[in-house]
């Protein structure tokens, strides 16, 4: 028996959806801003998990997205040789309205390549596509009804047939309202010895949130709700090792046992700073056809139990990246494909060096590489060659969750100091330039931050000793949506002057830290 420890995508992997073909497993998640899009992690014993491809690149546009919005609940299959995704694409969440926007892409490959994006609808968001038995697809998606009183406005489940190189063809049917508890989206739809079971989110992406499930004999219903549904939720439950868990994907190994992928939080006083994250929880069907939690409980395990000869899991999160001729692929931009426009490692060997962009607010042209936080402690560090020459110029080290939240320790100009190390942060929109600043040496500087508790501990140094810049909270940096980055970035306002920031490397250390009192 071999044992996984959950997550086993621990930081930012929201809206799993798991595949198998034959021995191997897939799951994707959403990436919202962050490109590349729809990350594709990889598995042949559901234990180890490794990142293996990013299926959205060049062939999205993000630019002017608002926070928290596009790509969306991401759903791989496959079908006779060929593997589908299906996307949303969220371009507005102002309310009442969504505007989104669903796209299908296939590949005879999981590592494509992909073909250019097909457009479907856009009634609502998470698309899914069901491939029955007699050969015919179906999409499905939540459907989003701006008449609607409540601030949520999701109306249910609908249902259209999907054909190749035709699209979308004959009526909508609308096959789920939901259930009391509102908010119904995320729809999975599987065959099952005689029926149809629709697996949906209910309650909202928060502490309410949970699976419902629901068959029906007919694909287009109706569809009898579970009675004892939800058959997973943590509300209410402090006593579940995670928090908002559901969106759930269902797989069957080959050995015939059954698995759930679901998102879930680790809150640290309340905050979930990773985001959410994608855990796995083994399931059965009880002696009346209804899908149970194998624990006999509606809420998770931590750790499972799992058939087979299989390694255990020790969720190694640490990463490293000296920048020597090819950028990691753990790396994202915020709605910009990192690239040579503005990532470039061939002008200085062993540096990277970052093009200066528009400000952490912007929705456009914002240069910043960062990865996810995976780890409730941890430590990063970093070395920065950087001269400005004007206050609009900056770069250093950031904490990042959208441009509302955040916290940056920068290098900038000051008309009568030179160039200084400052701290700016952005907290519910509200944004603070801090009065301290510090005159440095005309040298390359260290920066490091040390996370521990919800607090970060920022440093740097140009010598032999650390200095204590600032102490900060960070649980503001804790979405509903997304989870907290730390990257580098650089920024320029007076635009396209060229100016540029070097940095020798990154270095990130998951695991239990705690903050020097002896450093100065």
């Amino acid at each position: 028996m071999g044992k996984i420890e959950n997550p086993i995508l621990p930081g930012f992997n929201p809206d799993p959806s798991i595949l198998r073909v034959g021995s191997d497993y897939y799951i994707a998640v959403s990436s919202f801003e962050w490109l590349p899009g729809i990350r594709i992690y990889h598995s042949t014993d559901l234990a180890q998990w490794q990142y293996l491809t990013d299926i959205l690149h060049d062939q999205v546009d993000l630019r002017g997205n608002a926070a928290d919005g596009s790509i969306w609940a991401p759903q791989i299959s496959y079908d006779q040789g060929v593997f589908y995704c299906v996307y949303t694409n969220v371009r507005n969440t102002t309310r009442p309205f969504k505007d989104c926007r669903n796209y299908l892409m296939t590949a005879p490959s999981i590592t494509g390549p992909w073909r250019k994006p097909e457009y479907l609808n856009s009634s609502g968001f998470d698309p899914s596509l069901f491939h029955d038995q007699d050969g015919r697809k179906w999409l499905l998606n939540a459907l989003w009804d701006y008449r609607m009183a409540t601030p949520n406005k999701s109306a249910g489940i609908v249902m259209q047939e999907y054909k190749e190189n035709q699209g979308l063809v004959g009526p909508v049917t609308q096959i789920f309202s939901g259930t009391e508890l509102a908010k119904t989206e995320a729809p999975h739809l599987y065959r099952y010895q005689g029926y149809y079971y629709l697996l949906t989110a209910e309650g909202g992406t928060g502490t309410g949130h949970g699976v419902t499930v629901c068959r029906s004999q007919d694909i287009n219903g109706p569809y009898q709700v579970d009675p004892e549904y939800p058959m997973m939720t943590a509300n209410g439950r402090p006593d579940s090792p995670f928090q908002c868990t559901g969106h759930g994907s269902l797989v069957q190994t080959e050995e015939g046992n059954w698995f759930m992928s679901y998102l879930m939080t680790r809150p640290i006083q309340g905050a979930a700073i990773l985001g959410r994250e994608t855990a796995l929880q083994e399931v059965f069907w009880d002696d009346q056809g209804w899908l149970r939690l194998k624990n006999g409980d509606t809420i998770p395990d931590r750790y499972l139990q799992v058939p087979g000869t299989i390694i255990e899991n020790k969720n190694q999160t640490s990463f490293s990246d000296d920048f020597d001729r090819i950028l990691h692929p753990e790396w994202n931009g915020r709605r910009l494909i990192p690239n040579e426009a503005w990532c470039r490692l061939n002008e200085r060997p062993g540096y990277l060096r970052l093009i200066a962009g528009e400000s952490l607010q912007s929705n456009f042209d914002n240069h910043l590489l960062a990865i996810r936080q995976k780890d409730v402690d941890c430590e990063v560090e970093t070395l920065m060659d950087y001269t400005p020459i004007h206050f609009n110029q900056m770069a250093g080290l950031v904490l990042f969750l959208n441009e509302y939240n955040y916290i940056y320790l920068f290098v900038t100009h000051d008309e009568d100091q030179g160039v200084v190390l400052r701290m700016m942060h952005c907290q519910k929109g509200q944004f603070t330039l801090d009065d301290a600043c510090y005159p440095l040496k005309n040298r390359p500087i260290q920066l490091k931050v040390v996370i521990s508790k919800g607090e970060a501990q920022f440093l740097w140094r140009q010598g032999q000793v650390w200095q204590t810049f600032a102490l900060r909270s960070i649980l503001f940096l804790a979405g509903g949506f997304t989870g907290n980055f730390i990257g580098l970035c650089a920024q320029d306002l007076n635009y396209f002057s060229g100016s540029y920031a070097d940095f020798a490397y990154f270095r990130y250390q998951g695991g239990r830290q705690s903050f020097d009192d002896s450093i100065i």
